[in-house]
């Protein structure tokens, strides 16, 4: 792991934005204090519509992802300008300063992270017995569960969810809704997961691009599945 120095990263954000009209931003992992203090005047700088930042801390094989310094500014300064955190529960630990055993302290956890300036909060669950994630839009708690793939050794799963949040807030779509919308392609892009290497596995983000095909005869239509396609009228 190599930190970016934060005079480039300040030099790459201000040709990113000179270059294009950015809608929605995610901020992944960031190293350090001064990266974290980039990224912070970045946002003040160009006011984004909408932004959402996964608090990578720790990576899954326990090596540091941010020192105490960019922890403290996170959670002080950075939190308050984005307009969603999604935290798993080891994080949403270290920002609430609770320990999380059950949904009921994922809730709580949520709540003080927000009062700490957060405008919304999604707590993952997926280091808990359940798949559930708690999401809280500033005024009220929403659960979103689902079956738990059965698959430890994955790697991005936490980066792909934030990710696909920021696309369809960008699309338009409300927090919960897209919260949902990113929880369902996530759940598949582990299920699709395959090896590459001797290292962790990474999600399979491309597999909707895989799937076969509709039978020739069928069509399908928006909200309602697959048909029979009409037959030709008789001449």
């Amino acid at each position: 792991m190599h930190n970016t120095p934060s005079a480039e990263l300040r030099e790459q954000l201000e040709i990113l934005a000179k270059d294009s009209d950015i809608a929605a931003v995610k901020i992944g992992m960031l190293g350090n204090r001064g990266n974290a203090v980039v990224v912070g005047e970045f946002l003040d700088a160009h006011k984004f519509p909408v932004v959402v930042h996964d608090p990578v801390m720790k990576s899954s094989s326990n090596s540091e992802l941010l020192d105490n310094a960019g922890v403290k500014y996170l959670s002080t300064e950075l939190l308050k300008r984005c307009m969603v955190i999604t935290p798993n529960v080891p994080e949403a630990e270290i920002l609430a300063g609770m320990t999380i055993n059950t949904v009921a302290d994922m809730e709580e956890a949520a709540r003080k992270i927000g009062e700490l300036g957060a405008k919304a909060v999604i707590v993952k669950g997926g280091h808990m017995d359940r798949a559930v994630d708690v999401v809280f839009d500033g005024k009220e708690i929403h659960q979103l569960s689902g079956d738990k793939v059965k698959l430890e050794n994955t790697h991005g799963t936490g980066c792909t969810f934030a990710s696909a949040i920021t696309a369809q807030l960008a699309a338009g779509r409300g927090l919960v809704e897209a919260a949902t919308l990113a929880k369902a392609y996530v759940v598949k892009a582990i299920e699709k997961s395959y090896p590459v290497g001797k290292g962790r596995v990474p999600l399979d983000h491309f597999y909707r691009m895989k799937i076969e095909p509709l039978a020739r005869g069928t069509h399908a239509l928006p909200n309602h599945g697959v048909h029979p396609a009409a037959e030709p009228a008789a001449h």
